[in-house]
């Protein structure tokens, strides 16, 4: 039974749905909310906590839904909002909290706002957007750039100003400095919380307010993966972004936000933060009881699994965040999957689990991406297959996002059980149909039994959920650490690697308890951790 209480987000599994590649309801070849509704009981039977739907609303999908036309109705192409009504009631049934997608920052460029916003500079929404004039010589206002390529500003010949936009020229920036925009955003996440919504996943939480002196970046002098952009292919990351994004203005809003969810007792948000000083504004975001609940971060969605690299992560986060809350994520729809990812580009099955091991036990709640329970790896898409714009931009050598957002295999056969369409909106993987649900539901070692099997043993053992964390030891492929909560603590071992051994400190009495089926474990005697090629060791620490 998942956590129940006002503070049920702590320490929670949350289960990210990608709605339009999870279940086709009605043969179009695109996913849907009664899809969802459908695969209701199999989303139960992993043991999370909540789901979290990537955006459902009106858009016309040049982004894939992260462009909004209209905040507060469903697109036709995922049903509508009864549909939605429906989804929350099975869900709630099954003990399963539902958070949404909330896209503030920018909205699409034919939502009704913008449309009278880019009609004249003197009507009623004229400063909703971020509107700047031209440089003497017609150039762009600065040197902002988008994520996705070029630079952040695009021309309207109609106003004869340029618009801001971090992503799209088709996702204008709304302008977070105008209180009628704070006021009506805030309205529309108010429409959900009263159609009984838990919570909300905040896309780039950080991205609300611009500088308004419109100062220019500064270079950057060292790029390091890590954050939304920042890869040597993209001059995004070549930039220090200082003015265009993690603005102070954001706290106040974050206040105003986190004040509207306490009249909802028991909803929750989990931010996300892609920036240069990612886990710092972690930490400034989530301290104390008056902004957002908890945050992730771009910190374990980057290509460096060592150890060495988490256990880095999370001591930072641990020593800035205070009585705040972190939210941990190996893969996402923005990403490639992370079985490929920190696999050497191919599936590993036994570093699969060894990962979930570790990420279901560090200190935190926790995002899954659909399919990761599956161990599925990165689909390979040819440039003809391409929807995603940011991929058909930076093509060859980053492919975009459709490699981890194709169908979900639920069986083997041809189509995978997604659609009865002959062309659903991104081809079936073929390499993922021996890893579907149903040929993995018949094998008992298989990476969906080993998540299944740990998610329910993790319910049992409160120091893994909610306890405090303290590490023992780390380098590339070993990390040991320990979680305490109340009466219970327990060291954990994970190995990567080849086998290991990790010696205790003499005063550390451990006792063996029962570990789930599907993962290799390791022994512990005479205060020796014997951690065999990619295995997990839990014990229970003896007062």
């Amino acid at each position: 039974m998942s956590k129940q209480g006002s503070d049920w987000w702590r320490g929670a599994v949350i289960y990210q749905i990608y709605p339009r590649s999870f279940m086709d309801s009605n043969g179009d070849g695109i996913g849907d909310l009664k899809g969802v509704t459908e695969k209701m009981p199999y989303i139960a039977s992993l043991g999370v906590d909540a789901i979290w739907l990537s955006p459902f609303f009106t858009s016309p999908m040049k982004d894939f839904g992260y462009d909004v036309s209209d905040y507060c109705d469903v697109d036709p192409i995922f049903g509508q909002l009864e549909d939605f009504d429906e989804l929350i009631e099975h869900a709630h049934k099954h003990n399963i909290k539902v958070i949404i997608d909330q896209v503030l920052n920018h909205s699409s460029d034919q939502h009704p706002w913008f449309k009278e916003s880019r009609s004249s500079r003197d009507n009623d929404k004229a400063d909703w957007y971020v509107w700047a004039e031209a440089k003497a010589d017609g150039t762009v206002p600065n040197n902002w750039l988008s994520v996705f390529g070029g630079p952040a500003w695009h021309w309207d010949s109609r106003r004869r100003q340029y618009y801001l936009h971090n992503f799209l020229d088709s996702q204008p920036d709304l302008n977070f400095h105008n209180p009628d925009v704070v006021d009506a955003l805030l309205d529309s996440v108010r429409f959900w919380l009263e159609r009984g919504v838990d919570g909300f996943r905040l896309d780039t939480a950080n991205y609300f307010f611009h500088d308004l002196e419109l100062r220019d970046n500064p270079p950057k002098q060292e790029i390091v993966e890590g954050s939304i952009g920042v890869s040597l292919d993209n001059p995004y990351g070549y930039q220090l972004h200082l003015y265009d994004k993690s603005r102070p203005e954001n706290i106040a809003f974050l206040k105003r936000l986190r004040a509207l969810l306490d009249e909802y007792p028991g909803t929750t948000t989990v931010g996300e933060v892609g920036c240069d000083f990612s886990l710092k504004t972690m930490a400034e975001y989530t301290q104390g009881t008056d902004k957002l609940h908890m945050c992730y971060s771009f910190d374990l969605l980057t290509h460096d699994s060592t150890m060495t690299h988490i256990h880095k992560t999370m001591s930072t986060i641990e020593e800035g965040l205070g009585t705040g809350w972190p939210c941990w994520s190996m893969s996402n729809h923005d990403v490639e999957r992370v079985a490929s990812r920190w696999n050497h580009g191919k599936a590993n099955p036994a570093k699969s689990k060894v990962f979930m091991a570790m990420l279901l036990s560090l200190r935190g709640s926790v995002c899954l991406y659909q399919g990761e329970e599956l161990g599925l790896p990165e689909a390979e898409l040819t440039f003809e297959q391409l929807v995603d714009p940011f991929g058909i931009n930076f093509w060859p050598e980053f492919k975009g996002r459709d490699g981890c957002r194709t169908p979900f295999p639920w069986n083997n056969d041809i189509k995978g059980g997604f659609s009865t369409s002959e062309n659903p909106w991104l081809p079936m993987s073929d390499a993922h149909l021996p890893l579907a649900v149903t040929v993995q539901q018949g094998d008992r070692h298989s990476v969906l039994h080993a998540y299944r099997d740990f998610l329910h043993f993790r319910k049992h053992h409160p120091a893994l959920i909610e306890g405090e964390i303290e590490f023992l030891f780390s380098d590339d492929d070993v990390l040991v650490f320990t979680r305490t909560h109340k009466e219970e603590s327990l060291i954990v071992g994970i190995n990567t690697g080849e086998q290991a051994h990790f010696t205790a400190p003499l005063s550390y009495e451990v006792s063996n308890i029962v570990m789930p089926e599907g993962l290799k474990i390791g022994e512990y005697e005479n205060h020796k951790m014997i951690l065999p090629a990619n295995s997990v060791y839990i014990g229970k620490i003896v007062p």
